[in-house]
């Protein structure tokens, strides 16, 4: 897990070495992305939907009994915009778009498309990654903000026609709890998963060797890796932007 860690940091210098010196063009960066985040735009979406109209379902009537019903939106609107949209919607990427990324790359590496790129002296590490890890980055940011506007969407349905409660007592909640700190940092950590995505999917793709079994083997590999990486990364981010509220 070092090892390869320590690979994908390199991998990631050298992209980022790669973009500043001019190299990436603007149509292989559109292209990536409507590979990464377009095409993963339903299922984000439609996984976030779900959690947020579970969550409303569970905890409505909870609230309601306790006399707290003019929190749910709150409630759910800050759970949405601090784990579950960044997270689910990440991890949901990562199923889809990370995967493809991964056998695109080890299909390349074991037909020796990879190896005539730099016969022809070109940044292969550089040629492949950089496109992807921008298109990814920026990608999922835009997908979780739209995740966090149909969960609290998903959620106000469930609220109304499970306890009766008005979309505008809802919102009025949403708009009284959430911190703008919370939209900040969900949008860090989009853009944050969006990089490790691409990151760890290309360098285990770049690592394939050996033929078609290899490539299947590769892209479970990442998707393992890949959650891994991004739960970790939450854990982080978590303890960095919220712990320090509780010590002050």
């Amino acid at each position: 897990m070092i090892s390869f860690l320590g690979e994908c940091v390199q991998n990631f210098i050298s992209a980022v070495k790669y973009t500043l010196k001019g190299n990436v063009t603007f149509k292989s960066v559109i292209s990536q992305a409507a590979s990464i985040g377009f095409d993963s735009l339903g299922i984000c979406l439609l996984i976030v939907l779900i959690a947020s109209s579970v969550i409303a379902l569970q905890v409505s009537k909870q609230f309601l009994l306790s006399g707290a019903d003019d929190y749910i939106g709150g409630f759910l609107g800050i759970a949405l915009i601090r784990e579950i949209a960044p997270g689910f919607a990440a991890l949901a990427m990562g199923a889809r778009a990370g995967t493809a990324i991964t056998a695109q790359i080890a299909n390349m590496k074991v037909t020796s498309q990879v190896e005539a790129m730099e016969v022809l002296g070109v940044d292969s590490i550089g040629y492949y990654f950089a496109p992807r890890i921008i298109a990814g980055a920026f990608g999922c940011l835009f997908v979780v903000i739209l995740a966090e506007l149909c969960g609290v969407l998903g959620g106000m349905v469930v609220s109304y026609y499970s306890i009766d409660l008005h979309p505008n007592r809802y919102m009025n909640s949403v708009w009284l709890m959430f911190n703008t700190k919370d939209i900040y940092i969900s949008l860090l950590k989009g853009f944050i998963f969006g990089g490790i995505i691409s990151t760890v999917c290309a360098t285990v793709g770049y690592q394939t060797e050996g033929g078609a079994k290899n490539v299947g083997d590769s892209t479970t590999r990442a998707a393992i890796l890949c959650t891994v990486y991004l739960l970790v990364a939450d854990l982080l981010i978590g303890f960095l932007f919220y712990t320090s509220n509780y010590q002050t």
